[in-house]
């Protein structure tokens, strides 16, 4: 097999093992902190030991630096953990922080998704850590405050407890072999949560598993340009990844290029992921070799001023 087609194959047996754990993985009501790092100025640690150690946010405006996936976030803002249509899942991770504008976005499509869907409201997943960076487990994205993951599984119609919050899963949304969804579980109303998500102007892409994806682009009645920012990726079966554009002035984001406008419905473009190789990958002669951390200078230069700025106030 090439090294062009075996390199897909791998990121598959990544995002199978990783993409959706974090809606799966059960947390603590009483978590333990961080042990002290015993050397943390090695210039080879990584900079998720130093990242998800910072409890506390910033002090100063948001300030986003560098790219989803190598980057930072000054200033974030903590998402409320109950609203009037949202609650916050897995308190114990503390990733519950993003950009204001992130915050906002997730308060307003809360309040839509309800109107729209009649569910309750939603259950919000992992945004990012105080200070973005990258994480000790679960994602490689979610760096800079612009990431959020929304579960597919409807608010109930109650306040959730701290146990509850740790201990419940998402409800799976993809039909045991992995051609469609669950016409059992996944609801019209899942379809109109999306399409509020997508027709947020802010909204670069939302990613999806393509079973998902290809539900929507059957389902979705009049104005369809919205599914053009839905997109197919591997995982994402119990919730849907929102990512943000840079905001405006944010000279240091670096954002994603421009997609099609396309609706992305066509066979052609949901083939490949429905192929043999990728619905049932083969794994490797060999296990890949782990990659070493990425460290604090592998990362842009202003997230170390952000690592050691000043906490904002609890």
């Amino acid at each position: 097999m090439s090294p062009r087609r075996l390199a897909p194959l791998l990121l598959v047996m990544t995002f199978l093992a990783a993409g959706d754990a974090p809606a799966q993985d059960k947390g603590s009501v009483t978590p333990k902190p961080l042990p002290p790092l015993a050397n943390p100025d090695d210039p080879t640690l990584g900079a998720k030991e130093l990242f998800a150690r910072k409890l506390l946010p910033s002090k100063g405006p948001a300030h986003v630096v560098g790219s989803y996936t190598r980057g930072c976030i000054g200033g974030a803002m903590p998402m409320p953990l109950n609203g009037d249509h949202w609650q916050v899942m897995r308190l114990s991770r503390n990733r519950n922080f993003g950009h204001p504008d992130m915050i906002a976005l997730i308060k307003r499509l809360a309040a839509k998704a309800s109107k729209d869907s009649g569910w309750p409201g939603i259950l919000v997943g992992d945004i990012a850590q105080p200070r973005g960076g990258p994480a000790l487990s679960g994602h490689a994205s979610h760096q800079i405050g612009l990431d959020a993951d929304i579960w597919l599984t409807p608010m109930p119609d109650r306040r959730l407890s701290r146990e509850e919050r740790e201990e419940m899963s998402a409800v799976m949304m993809v039909r045991q072999d992995r051609l469609d969804v669950d016409p059992k579980v996944f609801t019209p109303g899942h379809v109109l949560v999306l399409r509020d998500a997508a027709r947020e102007p802010a909204v670069q892409r939302i990613f999806v598993n393509a079973a998902i994806k290809k539900a929507l682009c059957r389902e979705a009645k009049g104005d369809r340009a919205w599914l053009s920012k839905i997109r197919p990726w591997w995982g994402h079966d119990y919730h849907f990844h929102i990512r943000m554009h840079c905001p405006a002035g944010a000279g240091e984001c670096e954002g994603q290029p421009s997609q099609s406008e396309d609706e992305g419905c066509k066979p052609a473009d949901l083939a490949y992921w429905f192929s043999d190789g990728v619905l049932h990958p083969k794994p490797p002669p060999e296990p890949p070799k782990p990659k070493p951390p990425m460290t604090l200078a592998q990362m842009p230069a202003a997230c170390k001023v952000v690592l050691h700025a000043t906490d904002a106030k609890p």
